[in-house]
């Protein structure tokens, strides 16, 4: 099972960051190539510095891996890691579909 897999602090951060709609954003663009962190900011109205901590949630929940070229930051999305979130919310709703049938068992035993 993968929620036995993950701490439930590795879950935490990767459903909080992607529970904000520019980090969802980010990483979007990050699964379609490298991209540098300038080019990224260039993207929103916010600090390059705000989208640096964007970029920094998304690295710490493993959605991203930032690497440095020359004086360049270029990130690049980590398919596995969204995978690992697909199967957290497969696993959430199996256990919610098995919940709503054993009521569905418990009304119709009447």
């Amino acid at each position: 099972m993968v929620v036995d897999m993950l701490s439930p602090d590795e879950v935490d951060r990767l459903f909080r960051a992607l529970a904000d709609a520019t980090r969802r954003d980010i990483l979007t663009h990050a699964l379609t190539g490298e991209h540098s962190v300038t080019a990224l900011a260039s993207r929103y109205e916010m600090s390059f510095a705000a989208v640096q901590k964007h970029v920094a949630v998304l690295e710490r929940a493993s959605l991203v891996v930032k690497t440095r070229r020359g004086r360049e930051q270029l990130v690049t999305a980590d398919p596995d890691a969204l995978a690992t979130a697909r199967r957290l919310l497969e696993q959430y709703e199996a256990l919610w579909r098995h919940r709503v049938a054993a009521i569905d068992a418990l009304l119709a035993e009447d």
